[in-house]
């Protein structure tokens, strides 16, 4: 008998019991769907996290300073930062101070207590890219200037949910007040999530981080964003930096630099092991309906045992039976894999349009796409069709063994 005489009888048998093909193709089709969906949304992560570093640029190195922890009242000065960027134009390009904190807002008598507040120097800003560090680009208006810096202008930038909701898109040259000081709207940064929220993205607001300081009571930065003159030189920018922080605290502990790209690589790394988890755990599926194949061959077994006899009866060879019963387990397990990867298709697509829109307001408007890759489909057919055969070899390898003339006398 052929391969194709054998493939159409096994589809002839798993037609005559629809509903019992069905529950036995069950776990298949929930294992393969898991595993497409778990690869798609993991797919579409990572591309998200590479989107956000092309937009910030690879170039970033951030640099938080900790002190030393010990009380003492050692202070790390702002101006020592840009004496080393000036030092090294070769490998340093800029510095900005980064100060995040949160505050009061005012304009007329609505207020916005909600407002992340950034102070920041104009090196927070890029010419090159026409956006922030950040990756939030200029929708109206300026940046801050290198004088606004220096001489503690009241000027801000501020995030397209403020420009909407306290000037209704016309915020330029307009005043707004910082727990209680009058600011004047310079620039305006164009919407990066797909609605505007209070205390979302676009809910900000960037002033010059010596302000920030006097809003804060502090004179310690806690928290720097350079820049490397390109991207091969962001390991050396951060070995300066590093330098440079342990001649003055002597502590390695009291500092921590990082690229972008370093961030981003360890990044895709947890939540490749996050993925390699999960889809572990969908791969239980698959050998729970691994196990129904087999059962259910063996139930199919008993059943035809005479017409097994009849064939051998006839001449047919033990080959030829087991081949029977492999190809009609495999095509179980693979008309099983291709729902699977159909039902995985549509529930990614609908999760990824639910946690898109979400993923894309948190991170700045970068699109997400749930979209499974042709390895990952084929993979999980592959996986399926092989589970298919390897259970189903048990039962068809009993029913090549049986005695034709028992078989035959089998009631």
């Amino acid at each position: 008998m052929s391969y194709g005489q054998s493939f159409r009888l096994a589809l002839k048998a798993l037609s005559t019991s629809k509903m019992r093909s069905l529950l036995t193709m069950l776990g298949i089709i929930i294992g393969v769907a898991a595993v497409i969906i778990i690869l798609a949304l993991g797919n579409g992560l990572t591309g998200m996290v590479q989107q956000q570093v092309d937009k910030m640029g690879i170039n970033l190195v951030q640099t938080t300073v900790f002190g030393r922890g010990d009380g003492s009242t050692f202070h790390f000065d702002p101006q020592q930062m840009y004496d080393l960027v000036q030092a090294h134009p070769d490998v340093l390009s800029g510095v900005s101070p980064y100060v995040a904190t949160s505050a009061t807002l005012r304009h007329g008598n609505d207020k916005y207590d909600k407002t992340t507040l950034y102070g920041v120097s104009d090196v927070m800003y890029s010419a090159a890219t026409r956006s922030t560090l950040t990756g939030f680009p200029l929708s109206q208006g300026r940046f801050l200037a290198p004088l606004d810096v220096q001489r503690r202008n009241y000027v801000c930038v501020i995030g397209a949910y403020l420009a909407q909701e306290a000037f209704h898109g016309d915020a330029l040259g307009r005043t707004l007040t910082i727990n209680g000081q009058a600011y004047t709207v310079i620039g305006v940064l164009a919407q990066q999530g797909q609605t505007l929220t209070k205390g979302g993205t676009d809910d900000q607001v960037y002033i010059p981080y010596l302000n920030a300081l006097e809003l804060l009571g502090s004179r310690d930065v806690s928290m720097y964003l350079f820049t490397s003159t390109n991207g091969q030189t962001a390991a050396q920018a951060k070995q300066l930096i590093n330098s440079a922080l342990f001649d003055f605290f002597q502590d390695e502990t009291a500092y921590y630099t990082t690229t972008l790209e370093e961030q981003a690589k360890l990044i895709n790394s947890m939540m490749g092991v996050a993925m390699g988890v999960l889809v572990a755990i969908a791969a239980i599926s698959l050998f729970v309906g691994g196990i129904g194949i087999m059962n259910i061959m063996l139930v199919s077994v008993t059943e035809r045992t005479r017409e097994i006899g009849i064939r051998k009866s006839l001449g047919a060879k033990r080959r030829d039976i087991r081949r029977q019963f492999v190809i009609e387990a495999g095509a179980t397990s693979a008309i099983g894999g291709l729902l699977g990867i159909g039902l995985g298709f549509l529930l990614a697509a609908g999760l990824g349009a639910v946690f898109g829109g979400m993923l894309s307001s948190l991170m700045g408007g970068v699109t997400f796409n749930a979209i499974p890759t042709p390895g990952s489909i084929a993979i999980s057919f592959g996986v399926s069709v092989g589970i298919g055969v390897l259970f189903g070899y048990l039962p068809a390898n009993k029913a090549a063994r049986l005695n034709p003339i028992d078989a035959l006398r089998y009631d």
